[in-house]
């Protein structure tokens, strides 16, 4: 049985995002298409640092930048790439973003001109930075959660990283900060394990938590572990099941999790979230780095999208159901569909901004 606040004290009432975050989403969203703009970011992935302090099994990205490992992204830099993407949401990756020596500096700087940033890390050097980043509505920690103990301890190939990040959710959201989590589902996700997490994060007061299927990096070093499409559907099938979700809260929007389900057809507008790194800018995608570009414009590039990239033109995008993919293309899709649009709104997801990041 699920708990509840009036059942166990113990179960932290859960934040909420604010409404001003949905508000300016959708004004900035009706404004670029009033422009006649096809494409345009929603979200600004920004890469400060390639480095991490743990090599999880299913990340590609510490082998694949190996050679700028030691590189850190300038604070102005960073800014002005923000700046220049103009989405008025940032995500924070990396690598693990509070090693950054100013981290703290690009958050506040940030939050400060009132973008929405999210920051995601795996908990390990969060105490440390809860004195340098004040909690704002503007700032949320994104916490990588891969299951209980044993499965999110084999995930990040560490012992004792799932108590260090449940510490870490704690005395965040003790001290105010918004915090979400994101996990990363994979072959070997134990379906059970998911759901006893899941209900365990939402108890402990998190926002939301994050779900997506894992991306197969070529870099990472083992394939098995990714997902086929048809796999997934039926992972998510069942993950997912609506006679089983009680006591989950996701942050993922309805017709996001539709699509994983499998009731749902979309194609991918990975350029709404456009990745910026120590090495440039990711062309074409998040996930794909057939190049970098000094020019975010070059990621707009009509012939990218509509010839070379996305499902049935690059075979490396057939099994591709990441977020940073597909959730931007159901609120793209759901634009100009009523009935989409009731589903975001009776489901509180059009208010709330509806878009998961990271």
């Amino acid at each position: 049985m699920v708990q509840t606040l009036k059942d166990n004290p113990a179960v932290v009432k859960p934040a909420k995002r604010p409404m001003e975050l949905g508000v300016r989403t959708g004004w900035y969203i009706l404004k670029n298409r009033l422009r006649g703009r096809k494409r345009f970011p929603l979200v600004t992935m920004l890469e400060p640092l390639e480095m991490c302090n743990l090599a999880c099994i299913g990340c590609g990205r510490i082998r694949e930048y190996r050679g700028v490992l030691d590189k850190m992204m300038p604070v102005a830099e960073a800014m002005d790439a923000v700046h220049k993407s103009g989405a008025p949401i940032v995500s924070i990756a990396g690598g693990e973003p509070t090693i950054h020596p100013h981290i703290d500096e690009i958050i506040n700087t940030l939050v400060a001109e009132k973008y929405f940033v999210y920051c995601c890390t795996n908990a390990l050097l969060l105490p440390r930075m809860l004195d340098k980043i004040p909690p704002s509505k503007y700032f949320c920690w994104v916490i990588h959660m891969d299951g209980m103990e044993e499965k999110h301890d084999e995930s990040v190939a560490r012992s004792g990283v799932f108590n260090r990040a449940v510490n870490g959710i704690r005395l965040a959201v003790d001290k105010g900060y918004r915090v979400c989590t994101n996990t990363t589902v994979f072959r070997n996700s134990d379906v059970d394990d998911l759901r006893e997490m899941f209900r365990y994060v939402s108890d402990l007061g998190v926002e939301g938590s994050m779900l997506s299927p894992g991306y197969d990096f070529e870099d990472a070093p083992d394939q098995d572990l990714f997902l086929t499409r048809q796999e997934s559907r039926k992972v998510f099938r069942n993950l997912l099941d609506p006679t089983r979700m009680e006591g989950m809260r996701f942050y993922n929007n309805p017709l996001y999790l539709n699509f994983l389900r499998g009731d749902r057809e979309y194609q991918c507008t990975a350029w709404s979230n456009p990745t910026y790194t120590v090495m440039g800018w990711r062309k074409p995608c998040y996930p794909l780095a057939d190049e970098h570009t000094d020019d975010v414009a070059d990621l707009y590039e009509p012939k990218l999208w509509e010839e070379q990239y996305g499902v049935g033109r690059d075979p490396r995008c057939s099994n591709c159901m990441m977020h940073c993919g597909f959730e931007s293309a159901t609120i793209f899709n759901a634009i100009g569909k009523p009935r989409e649009w009731v589903t975001f709104i009776k489901s509180g997801a059009a208010s709330r901004g509806g878009i998961s990041v990271g």
